[in-house]
């Protein structure tokens, strides 16, 4: 079947009211950052609750959820508080390749950096008030958390960067996540310096297949290009807010096997 630009909107728009409704968030890791209010409990929440969204999302939540739990449910508090023997909670932690090695030296890295930032979205900005685009932002956030020259090896696998590549679903996702807001509620809009004109559609093996078969993608790899191929297909149907499609591909992919 060939798809018109007319036709191809007018299914993401159906698509997107479809599934950025309140009844998604129950069955996806989005889930775990709604359960707070304070901006840097949702900021830490959904920070882990992106970084390990891979596999099935009901594992995905209840491996979230004991996360928090082993934070006592206070993950701000937990991790700017923490000393030496609270840090024994998180041994034995492990979620598919992510383990304790990799929560510790994250939790380090977050303590360290709320000692003297308000936000988490100043590490995708910088201080200085130079103006970063998507790849600029999450690969300052990269360099920024693997500063620390005993940084583990194998941690550096969990965040991706474009410098790599990588197609950085799950951090563009986290980012969807921070910054867009709308009526809806799904999204949280915390962040105010990075606006949602500026976001790459999060971009992963469902969301490309069903992008693939609309035209917006023609590259055959999943990588940092494709994800940049489809976000300018979809500015073309809404410039202010082209990542908002990311419900429409996704639930075309996973709820309707499109």
């Amino acid at each position: 079947m060939v798809y018109t630009t007319e036709n191809i909107k007018n299914l993401l728009e159906d698509c997107y009211l479809k599934y950025n409704q309140l009844a998604f968030i129950p069955q996806d890791p989005i889930v775990i950052p709604h359960a707070f209010s304070q901006a840097q409990d949702i900021e830490i929440a959904g920070f882990f609750a992106a970084i390990l969204a891979w596999g099935q999302r009901p594992t995905i939540i209840k491996k979230c959820r004991e996360l928090m739990q082993r934070m006592d449910n206070a993950p701000y508090l937990f991790v700017t508080e923490c000393r030496e023997n609270d840090l024994k909670a998180f041994l034995g932690f492990k979620h598919r390749t992510f383990n304790d090695t990799d929560l510790l030296y994250l939790v380090s890295f977050f303590k360290a950096f709320y000692q003297q930032h308000v936000s988490l979205e100043e590490a995708f900005t910088g201080s200085g008030g130079q103006i970063l685009n998507q790849k600029q932002r999450l690969e300052l956030f990269y360099n920024l958390v693997f500063a620390n020259p005993d940084a583990p090896h194998r941690t550096r696998k969990h965040i991706s960067s474009p410098a790599k590549k990588s197609a950085c679903k799950r951090i563009n996702m986290y980012l969807r996540w921070m910054v867009r807001k709308d009526e809806n509620g799904v999204d949280f809009g915390i962040w105010q310096k990075i606006k949602p004109a500026d976001l790459v559609c999060p971009c992963d093996v469902h969301v490309a297949r069903v992008a693939r078969k609309l035209g917006l993608i023609t590259r055959t790899q999943t990588d940092w290009e494709a994800a940049m191929e489809l976000t300018q297909h979809l500015q073309q149907f809404d410039p202010a807010d082209p990542v908002k499609y990311d419900f429409a591909l996704f639930g075309l992919g996973i709820e309707e096997k499109f």
